[in-house]
């Protein structure tokens, strides 16, 4: 997501300090970050920040919202083509990780939000990112006649959850996979979207 260039030296402060706190975030996590460092880095007196934000937890809520790398993520399933709904998937999926790859912090944000948070805030991202979802879900519905009768927003959050266990586990465990273990994997992750691990479709 682009944000609008700040208008004012009050709106341009507050950037600063949104800015400083995603990356000392990233970097350090939410409880090893003080007020300080935030103050610090943003270039700020202490006292300053709270003429923006009350505590550090409001601060870490307005990252989360405005500076998700999330933003940058789910656009490219408007970007995904194909004439048929495999080249669809596949090219939304690739898309999806060769953002999320630009992105590393993406991870950060969210570990520090379910871990740190009990993932309290997560309503709020959720309302501003889930439109963004439905219209590729609108999308897929041009391949209703292939589909197996599931509510959309199943279809939805089984691809996204697809997504996330593959770039999860890649995180976790590609680096230390040889190359003929990592050849493939992602279209092998679609393939078991589609198809299921079953021979038998009775299964």
């Amino acid at each position: 997501m682009t944000l609008p260039e700040p208008s004012s030296r009050g709106e341009h402060t507050r950037s600063q300090i949104l800015a400083a706190a995603y990356t000392l975030f990233n970097r350090q996590g939410y409880h090893a970050t003080s007020m300080r460092q935030i103050a610090e880095t943003a270039g700020v007196a202490l006292g300053g920040i709270y003429n923006h934000f009350d505590n550090k937890e409001q601060i870490f809520v307005q990252v989360l919202l405005e500076h998700h790398p999330i933003y940058e993520v789910l656009p490219q399933l408007q970007e995904a083509q194909g004439e048929t709904l495999r080249q669809l998937l596949a090219d939304a999926a690739t898309r999806l990780v060769q953002r999320f790859d630009q992105r590393l912090d993406f991870l950060n944000l969210m570990f520090i939000e379910m871990v740190e948070f009990k993932a309290c805030h997560l309503d709020e991202l959720f309302d501003l990112i889930f439109p963004q979802v439905m219209e590729f879900g609108q999308r897929l519905q041009a391949w209703q006649a292939e589909l197996r009768p599931i509510p959309l927003p199943i279809l939805l959050r089984s691809f996204l959850g697809m997504f996330f266990s593959y770039v999860v586990t890649e995180y976790i465990f590609g680096r230390r996979l040889s190359a003929a273990m990592r050849q493939g994997a992602l279209d092998h992750f679609i393939d078991i979207y589609l198809h299921g691990i079953a021979k038998d479709p009775t299964l």
